[in-house]
């Protein structure tokens, strides 16, 4: 365990990439000094001040307007603005001997080799020996960058590549020079992992190392395979976006937004550092794509790419014609068959064995990805675990080339390859000689892979930290009902993990939580609500709600509603401590859960609220009551309460959504000194199960029942109305807003009360479940829950 820390660093290089990692790194409390080279001549404002080249604000012009457009940008790079604050900038002539002070410098600036060599060549004039010194290149040489420099230099200089935008993608790729310590990459390695949230993957210093090597192979491949198939950009974005878990941009419009010139540098790269490279061909620029690069079509930086956005109207390119045209749907019958395949890595044998166009484009195009990563090995990597995690990490992929082949069967994808002239690396064939059937296997909850030099199966290292739900839920499963199954996560703490569609929250999901509080209390200590989907759970099942209320089934309505009030209380006052692990969308019901449970430990990637208005109703799971008792305990005396009050009116009234967990504390979803956040989303379950038990060690007692809730009654009532009917008046808002809103305001002031007074929990519950179903009952609240079902989008009426 090293015991190197990093409390400021240096980041060289305030452009787009420069500034995101500035953002990321004060995101996760590091102080940052961001530096840029001196303006070389002014602008016509500055002139218009009478300013000089000598004055300050000009000097760090370049790094102050990189970091302001970036802290403006969406999605934005920093979890929470005031986090800005750790970023201090300056200039690479005033502020380059502050580098002596850091603990890390990192260069971000422009892919050149001089360039890059003659900062490096400055910075160590000034660099205290001993402190990391790497470089961000996406793929020049880090053999070439180190040369002529200290052999302390050397001894701690490595790359360090983060992908863009460096907050959300996971990849860190750490690349060796000839003389980077042991001690240095272990370092980088597991603070990539524990306190950058990434994925570090150590990769050998080849032209653009694993993640680029291989996604660039994939993105060239479909450039080739979209002519020779006659396939439409539409087309492709179809096959290459969530059907195979993939993100929604797919390919063309991924690229449309990393932009086309990003693209071809690393394509050019390729095809000019790997000459011996098989694909050596394939890494040439077709003709539309060097047409494409002459008229500047380079996606969303030119406005124009492989879309096009006319007024409202989103035009694609014609591949043929290279004319704009209308957007054409795309279908194909082996799609359909996945439909009602949830599980992504289900879908694949089924998605090569389609009888129509797209089985034919999966076969060729998994052929060739298959074939290609495995002659990449050793090139670019000695273990293959470490490509599929690049490609999970780095292209938002969900499974990486070899968890893929493994899915379709080994044999199957060889029998792909020689259909189309390919062969695998002779290792799959020695691999499968030996009886190793595929590359991954799952023992004892840990995933093991196929080691080549060792022709065995070999635990993946690093993996002690996590708790990987897939690897130990038929082992550990305690209980399963269709939308939840209960796991044994060991030394007496149980995971609830929902399975439901979206994790909406229904009657299996809540009889699932009453089940495992049951049996955490009679069995274990401790209990953890927590899931590893892309989403915590967007909510309750408004499905089953529109179809009650649009039946008038009042009764079952009100019985679901004081089922799902009943179960939140459930967890906040059981003899056991409850942990929920929200992260990703936790909407509506997934915010009312994570509320009530004893503590959350978020995902710093958690987008968070109570978003109930939306849908025509308020918060009915116990979030419009929650909201009312967190701004009981938050009055101090002396304090306008009116207005306390107001605030976590206006959360829910608002429909506001945290864009962070820490955002989440300043909506009062999320409390300070009680909730804590993690940074790396695959060790939330692990440190969830960790403060449960913490929890139970220290002599949890069940909680007793609130009956101290201050309410304010007609004081906070008439205040709130006044306001709503202001805001209808002026055209704020609708009539049916207007109408929800009062009946929040009934219920936040606790009813029209003649003084403020203590009521109990029940009592707000109670006012909260008859405004839900009274607002059940109205035609427009019906048509903004249709809408939501069928468009996912809110409707305003």
């Amino acid at each position: 365990m090293s015991t190197r820390r990093i409390k400021k660093i240096a980041i060289i290089g305030s452009g787009i990439m420069g500034s995101g990692i500035a953002c990321h790194f004060a995101n996760i409390g590091v102080d940052v000094l961001l530096l840029d080279i001196v303006p070389r001549e002014l602008t016509d404002a500055e002139k218009a001040k009478g300013l000089t080249l000598e004055d300050k604000a000009v000097r760090n012009r370049i790094v102050n307007d990189s970091l302001t457009a970036s802290l403006k940008s969406k999605p934005s790079p920093i979890y929470h603005q005031s986090f800005a604050n750790r970023i201090t900038t300056g200039n690479l002539e005033d502020d380059i001997a502050k580098v002596k002070d850091v603990d890390w410098i990192m260069e971000v600036v422009v892919e050149r080799l001089d360039i890059k060599k003659q900062v490096f060549e400055k910075l160590e004039k000034h660099r205290t020996p001993g402190t990391l010194i790497t470089s961000n290149t996406s793929g020049i040489p880090i053999k070439f960058m180190s040369e002529g420099r200290s052999d302390d230099f050397q001894k701690h200089f490595c790359g360090t590549h983060f992908f863009n935008p460096a907050r959300y993608l996971k990849l860190f790729e750490i690349i060796p020079g000839p003389k980077t310590s042991q001690e240095v990459l272990d370092f980088l390695n597991e603070y990539g992992e524990k306190f950058l949230g990434k994925t570090s993957v150590v990769a050998k210093d080849t032209p653009a190392f694993i993640g680029n090597r291989i996604g660039i192979f994939g993105i060239q491949s479909l450039f080739h395979q979209v002519k020779e198939m006659d396939l439409t950009v539409e087309e492709v974005d179809k096959l290459t976006g969530p059907v195979i878990g993939r993100p929604k941009s797919a390919t063309f419009r991924t690229v449309d937004v990393v932009g086309l010139d990003t693209l071809v540098h690393v394509a050019n790269g390729i095809y000019e550092n790997c000459p011996n490279d098989e694909a050596h061909e394939l890494f040439k620029l077709p003709d539309f794509i060097n047409t494409m690069m002459e008229n500047k079509w380079l996606g969303s930086k030119t406005g124009q790419g492989f879309y096009k956005k006319e007024g409202k109207e989103i035009k694609t390119l014609d591949l043929n014609t290279l004319q704009y045209r209308d957007k054409k749907s795309a279908k194909f019958a082996t799609l359909e068959l996945t439909k009602t395949v949830d599980k992504v890595i289900d879908r694949f044998p089924i998605l090569v064995s389609g009888k129509d166009k797209a089985g034919e484009f999966y076969r060729k195009n998994f052929a060739a990805m298959f074939a290609y990563v495995s002659n990449r090995i050793p090139e670019i990597s000695d273990e293959l675990y470490k490509i599929d995690d690049a490609m999970k990490a780095g292209f938002g992929w969900e499974h990486g080339p070899f968890q893929i082949w493994d899915a379709i069967g080994v044999e199957k994808g060889i029998e792909l390859m020689k259909a189309e002239g390919l062969e695998p690396n002779a290792w799959v064939k020695n691999m499968l000689a030996t009886g190793n059937k595929s590359f991954y296997t799952v023992k004892d909850g840990a995933t093991y892979f196929y080691n080549i030099p060792t022709k065995s199966q070999e635990k993946i290292p690093g993996q002690d930290a996590f708790i990987i739900l897939d690897n130990i839920r038929k082992s550990n499963e305690v209980f399963k009902n269709s939308e939840v199954v209960i796991e044994d996560l060991g030394d007496g703490i149980l995971n609830c993990e929902f399975q439901s569609k979206m994790n909406t929250i229904g009657g299996d999901v809540l009889a699932g939580l009453n089940k495992a509080v049951d049996l955490a209390e009679k069995d274990f200590q401790g209990l953890v609500i927590g899931n590893q989907a892309a989403n915590f759970s967007v909510g309750a099942n408004i499905g089953m709600i529109f179809m009650m209320a649009a039946e008038q089934e009042y009764d079952e309505l009100n019985m679901a509603i004081k089922y799902f009030q009943d179960t939140m209380m459930r967890m906040r006052y059981s003899a056991i401590p409850t942990v929920a692990a929200p992260h990703g969308m936790s909407l509506g019901g997934g915010c009312e859960l994570s509320m009530h449970a004893d503590k959350v430990v978020a995902a710093a990637e958690t987008y968070i609220g109570l978003v109930e208005f939306g849908v025509g109703v308020i918060p009915g799971g116990g979030g419009s009551k929650e909201m009312a008792l967190r701004a009981s305990d938050t009055f101090k005396k002396g304090d306008v309460k009116l207005n306390v009050l107001q605030e976590y009116f206006l959360t829910i009234g608002m429909a506001k959504v945290a864009t962070s967990a820490y955002e989440a504390f300043d909506l009062g979803i999320l409390q300070k000194g009680k909730d804590v956040v993690v940074v790396n989303k695959d060790r939330q379950i692990a440190t969830a199960k960790a403060y449960a038990k913490l929890m139970a060690e220290a002599g949890y007692t069940q909680p007793v029942k609130r009956t101290d809730v201050k309410v304010l009654g007609k004081q906070a009532l008439g205040m709130f109305l006044v306001g709503t009917d202001s805001m209808e008046d002026s055209n704020y808002i609708s009539e049916h807003d207007q109408k929800i809103a009062n009946k929040l305001a009934y219920v936040m002031a606790g009813g029209d009360l003649s003084e403020p007074t203590l009521v109990s929990e029940q009592y707000l519950l109670d006012l909260e479940r008859e405004a839900f179903l009274s607002l059940c009952t109205e035609r427009k609240t019906l048509e903004r829950i249709q809408h939501m079902l069928k468009t996912g989008k809110p409707l305003r009426n």
